[in-house]
This record gives structure tokens, C-alpha cells and sequence, in this order.
């Protein structure tokens, strides 16, 4: 008990970091003649992503992927509060909408995916081939 709660409050504190430096590198962008490349956003919501899919496809619960979202979210909605000093981190224009936006709905999206592991090698749920039809 006591090490699912340790490994929790790490898989939190992993959202938090994941959310923080998302947040200090999404308005990096990189300017290609006259298109703009937003790719601090491109690759902190891959890097979200990937840890979301990950803990979902390693675990057998949505807990962990759960509990490493809620520290993104918790987050990146901190950090988009002014200061006391009046400065804000996530600036209101489309990169900053995204950020503020998207972690929710991958989120959202890794969550209701089904656990398709519980159907591997089941032969209920196995297609009958042709010859046994």
C-alpha cells in the first residue's frame, strides 16, 4: 500500500515537471520563410503524450495515467495565473489557448481508451477464420 501511494505521488510530481518545462517551452518557435513552427508546443504535447500512452499501456489501471495528468493540468493552469508582479508564462494567443487546452483533451482521449490487454489470447474475442465457420 505504502509504495503504490510513493509511486503516485511520483508519477504526480513527473506531471508536475512534464507541465512546467511544457509550459517554460511552448511559445518556442522557429521561423521557416513565412511560416512559423510552434516547436517548443509540437514537442512538449508529444512529450505529454507519450508519457500519458506510456503509463496507460504499462499499467493495468488508468490511475497512474490519471494521476501524472492531474499534476500537467494542475500545472500549466497555475502557471497561467498573472504573478504578483503582473507577468503571465502562458500567453493568451493561439499557442497559449492550445497549451491550455489540449493536455485536457489527450487526457481525456488516453483515459477512455479501452484496455484492449484484456482481450490478447482470449479465444471469446478471436475472429473464427474461415475454415472453422
Amino acid at each position: 500500500m505504502l509504495s503504490r501511494i510513493v509511486n503516485y505521488v511520483l508519477l504526480f510530481v513527473v506531471g508536475v515537471v512534464v507541465g512546467a518545462v511544457g509550459t517554460i517551452a511552448h511559445q518556442s518557435t522557429w521561423r521557416i520563410g513565412g511560416f512559423t513552427l510552434p516547436w517548443g508546443l509540437v514537442l512538449a504535447l508529444l512529450g505529454y503524450t507519450a508519457l500519458l500512452v506510456g503509463l496507460r499501456l504499462l499499467s493495468r489501471s488508468r490511475i497512474p495515467a490519471l494521476v501524472a495528468a492531474l499534476g500537467t493540468i494542475l500545472v500549466i493552469l497555475l502557471f497561467a495565473q498573472r504573478s504578483a508582479g503582473g507577468s503571465v508564462l502562458i500567453v493568451n494567443d493561439l499557442i497559449g489557448q492550445v497549451w491550455l487546452v489540449a493536455p485536457i483533451v489527450i487526457a481525456a482521449l488516453v483515459m477512455a481508451w479501452p484496455d484492449l490487454s484484456k482481450h490478447r489470447g482470449d479465444p471469446a474475442h478471436e475472429v473464427p477464420s474461415r475454415e472453422t465457420a
